[in-house]
C-alpha cells in the first residue's frame, strides 16, 4: 500500500450539503476500493489562478490515503465522471523519514535499488569534462604554435601519491585539476 494525496476542486455553486455529499461520495470509492483515509482537510472557497468552466472560485479538499497502486485508477475514473468536480489531482507521497537499504525487496526478490540521480549522471559529466578540456587543450596548443610559446601539461608520474592527486593543466590562462590516467 502507498500514501496518495488527492487535491480536489469542487463547483463553487454548490451548497453545502451537496458538497459534503460529494466529498463523502470519494471517500466512500477510496474505502470501497481497499484504501484507508488518513486525513481529510476542507480548505474551502479559493480563486483560482485561471477560468475553468466559467468558475473563478473552486471549493478545495484535501484527501490523504494509503491504497494499492493498482485501485488509483479506478478512482481518477470516477474523478472524471463526476461533474461536481472541475479538477483534480493524485499525488505519490513518499516518506523520507525512512531510509532505504542498497536492495529493496519486490515480490520476494531482491532487486538492487535504483542509483540516484547524481550516480546516473556521473559518466556523463565525466566525458563532458575530458571534452571540454581536451578543446581547451587544443586551443591553447594552437594559440603557443601562432605565439611560438610552450603550454604546460599534466605530467606523468609513477609515484602512487603522486598519481592519485590530480596534476594542475594550464589551459588558456586558466588552472583547472585533471586526474591523471596511468597508461599499460
Amino acid at each position: 500500500m502507498r500514501r496518495y494525496e488527492l487535491m480536489l476542486l469542487f463547483r463553487p455553486d454548490l451548497e453545502d450539503d451537496k458538497l459534503q455529499s460529494a466529498v463523502e461520495k470519494v471517500t466512500r470509492a477510496i474505502v470501497n476500493a481497499g484504501g484507508a483515509l488518513t486525513k481529510v482537510s476542507p480548505w474551502g472557497k479559493r480563486r483560482m489562478a485561471y477560468e475553468i468552466q466559467h468558475f473563478r472560485e473552486a471549493s478545495y479538499f484535501l484527501l490523504h490515503f494509503d491504497i494499492a497502486p493498482s485501485a488509483i485508477r479506478e478512482i481518477e475514473r470516477g474523478l472524471l465522471l463526476s461533474e461536481e468536480i472541475l479538477r483534480h489531482l493524485v499525488t505519490v507521497l513518499e516518506n523520507r523519514g525512512e531510509t532505504q537499504g542498497d536492495d529493496e525487496v519486490e515480490g520476494g526478490e531482491m532487486v538492487p535499488a535504483a542509483p540516484d540521480r547524481n550516480e546516473r549522471l556521473e559518466p556523463a559529466v565525466a566525458r563532458f569534462n575530458a571534452d571540454e578540456i581536451a578543446v581547451e587543450a587544443d586551443a591553447g596548443a594552437a594559440r603557443a604554435e601562432e605565439t611560438g610559446a610552450e603550454e604546460t601539461g599534466a605530467e606523468e608520474t609513477d609515484t602512487g601519491a603522486a598519481a592519485e592527486a590530480p596534476a594542475p593543466v594550464t589551459t588558456a590562462g586558466r588552472t583547472r585539476r585533471v586526474a591523471v590516467e596511468e597508461e599499460s
